[in-house]
């Protein structure tokens, strides 16, 4: 008797799950390359590994595809700026509803805890791909910048806008303070958007290490600390 373990083949159900991640994970890296006009699903079939009839057979087509690969950026992001998120979203609401107002002090460590998740993420390889995606959205919206803004963007500025105003002693709803909390976070951003500059200035390996990350956010505290109100001269 063959006391051997055997194993078993996939289920259906588990080599489609596979074939489907292959297919986001391929469609990211050719949409971020060539954008969506430019991809062709051929392309993204082949770098799947998969039979071309996969992508209508999972998604329906390339706009349905298109539009799991943001799903797919956000539930990434969302996986590291999601407890930090939360928690800062359920201060100001605690604040807004009448409890205890947040101080100063308090706004700026929330404040750094945002945008050192940020550093996190946007520091890191995995989101070169991201980055790509994302800036095409940007520079050419579509129905998937609409979602990635409704869903990750706006309730995230809406958050710092807040905290930058308690800090500013000013109206979180200005021009003023919704500048300094776009500045905040492409001081972050520009990490993965200008990482080739910073890989020539920094002399730091391509490849970004946990050190990296930690002189980025001990960066982010500093910048942080010098926000400060602006003060009318005296005369």
């Amino acid at each position: 008797m063959n006391d051997e373990p055997t194993l078993s083949r996939p289920s259906a159900p588990e080599r489609g799950d596979v074939a489907r991640a292959r297919l986001i994970e391929a469609a990211l890296e050719v949409f971020g390359l060539l954008g969506f006009e430019g991809a062709s699903t051929r392309a993204v079939a082949k770098a799947a590994g998969v039979n071309l009839q996969a992508i209508s057979y999972y998604f329906g087509g390339k706009d349905s595809l298109y539009l799991a690969v943001a799903d797919h950026i956000l539930e990434r992001i969302t996986a590291y700026l999601g407890p930090t998120r939360d928690r800062v979203r359920a201060r100001l609401a605690e604040a807004q509803g009448g409890g205890p107002a947040i101080a100063v002090e308090e706004a700026r460590d929330l404040l750094t805890a945002v945008l050192s998740s940020m550093a996190e993420v946007f520091v890191g390889k995995e989101s070169e791909s991201w980055a790509r995606y994302m800036i095409r959205e940007q520079m050419q919206p579509t129905e998937v910048f609409r979602r990635l803004y409704g869903a990750l963007m706006g309730p995230l500025l809406e958050a710092l806008r807040e905290l930058v105003g308690v800090i500013l002693e000013e109206d979180p709803a200005s021009e003023r303070v919704r500048l300094r909390a776009l500045a905040l976070i492409g001081s972050v951003i520009v990490f993965r958007v200008g990482h080739a500059a910073v890989v020539a200035q920094l002399g730091w390996d391509e490849e970004a290490k946990p050190e990296h990350v930690a002189k980025v956010q001990a960066i982010v505290r500093e910048i942080v600390d010098g926000i400060q109100p602006v003060r009318e001269k005296a005369k």
